[in-house]
């Protein structure tokens, strides 16, 4: 497995993976060398996310291979379903996997999704439309959401 790290408006981001696929991407709270040569395994990637952080694309077509437990990989498949610039709420895809009774479960499984960004746990909110829930940070929570809003914001002062 073959890691890099690129800078983002929001932090450092670390990119790992190998021929199979792309198997983590985390944000870092600490200072971390950026990667002066990208491995040849994670170039599309790290070229994707790039592409995302400037405007430029809202989906990614990288080989994904995460880890995780069969209930994991349920939910990580309907956070992908969800479409930039929208939201859902935790109840929400527990309604889509079958069972409401399943909210703390899915939260789980949403705070450990391994692919930041790619997979868009940033996108699932509360039911009353609060930010809650994020590994790495409200802030960067609402930045991700603020930086997919369809319409732009204008600042009044």
């Amino acid at each position: 497995m073959e890691t890099a790290y690129i800078d983002t408006p929001i932090g450092t981001a670390a990119v790992s993976g190998d021929d199979n696929g792309i198997a983590v991407i985390s944000i870092r709270n600490s200072e971390t060398e950026i990667s002066e040569n990208i491995p040849e395994t994670l170039r599309e990637a790290v070229d994707q996310l790039r592409d995302y952080f400037a405007g430029k694309r809202t989906d990614f077509t990288f080989k994904l291979n995460p880890s995780g437990t069969e209930f994991q990989q349920k939910v990580w498949q309907e956070l992908l379903k969800i479409p930039y610039g929208k939201t859902v709420s935790y109840m929400d895809i527990t309604k889509k996997l079958g069972d409401v009774k399943a909210i703390r479960a899915v939260a789980s499984a949403n705070g450990k999704n391994p692919l930041w960004i790619v997979v868009p746990c940033h996108r699932v909110i509360g039911t009353d439309g609060s930010l809650i829930g994020y590994a790495g940070g409200l802030w960067r929570k609402k930045w991700l959401l603020e930086h997919e809003s369809p319409a732009a914001q204008q600042s009044l002062f």
